[in-house]
């Protein structure tokens, strides 16, 4: 491109003015910028350069003019603040992802409280608050119905887990819901309107789901019919039983026969 241009200057002169204009915007494209470092490489070589020049003052403190002991006090307080930015990295990412704490407080409560706790948070548009207290409601909800077994200490997410099994039909719904719990207390997300609606409706499609108890190992048990009586619905009927039915009917139509004669 540039050969162009000289060629251009020499086959149509122009002032030097103009030249060095044509020059400097032809200069100024980007393909003649590619290789050059960009303002954040620029900026690190700077702190890099710094940093160093920092090391340089501090192994002679007593040099007249270094300012030795000044560069040990911004070193200190530079190392100071990148721990403390570590630490709080850590603290929060513990925080949000690692520690999960219990759904349900040791207090007694039910349902039905749950669930007029959680419409007066969503009336006052804390919408946090409304999804926690849905999701105590469904937990407090499986445990009165004996879906789920009374057990301090349980989390969310072994919520989930366990009703799921016990409720296949809204497994992945009640998965669904728990990630709404955790995103909003543990990841930092605000609560929306849309989120509580969610569990809301979760609410109400576990309260009309028929459960499958759950035995102390969280496999689904047997439910015994009312009766008691074992269900004899799959057995085949023993051979003859019919027809002995049949004979037998059949004697005693003979007897009442030979009474009326």
């Amino acid at each position: 491109m540039i050969t162009a241009v000289l060629t251009a200057l020499i086959a149509d002169p122009i002032g030097r003015d103009e030249a060095r204009d044509l020059a400097r915007r032809e200069l100024d494209k980007p393909i003649y910028h590619r290789d050059q470092p960009s303002w954040l490489e620029r900026l690190l070589d700077r702190i890099g350069d710094w940093l160093r020049e920092l090391t340089d003052r501090s192994a002679q403190p007593n040099a007249p003019g270094s300012g030795g002991w000044i560069s040990w006090i911004v070193i200190a307080i530079i190392v100071a603040v990148v721990i403390g930015l570590v630490a709080w990295l850590m603290w929060g990412r513990r925080n949000t992802r690692g520690t999960r704490r219990a759904l349900l407080d040791d207090a007694p409560s039910t349902p039905r409280s749950h669930r007029q706790n959680a419409e007066e948070h969503a009336a006052a548009g804390r919408w946090a608050e409304a999804i926690r207290e849905r999701l105590r409601a469904i937990a407090r909800d499986l445990e009165e119905r004996a879906v789920l077994g009374p057990r301090p200490g349980r989390t969310a997410d072994e919520l989930a887990a366990e009703a799921g099994r016990a409720l296949p039909d809204v497994a992945a719904d009640l998965r669904a819901g728990v990630r709404i719990f955790d995103d909003v207390w543990y990841g930092g997300r605000p609560g929306t309107p849309e989120g509580y609606a969610r569990l809301r409706d979760l609410d109400e499609r576990v309260q009309a789901t028929r459960p499958r108890p759950m035995d102390d190992d969280g496999a689904a048990a047997e439910r015994p019919n009312e009766s008691g009586i074992p269900d004899l619905a799959g057995v085949a009927p023993s051979p003859g039983g019919e027809g002995g039915q049949g004979a037998q009917g059949g004697g005693s139509g003979a007897s009442h026969g030979g009474d009326g004669r």
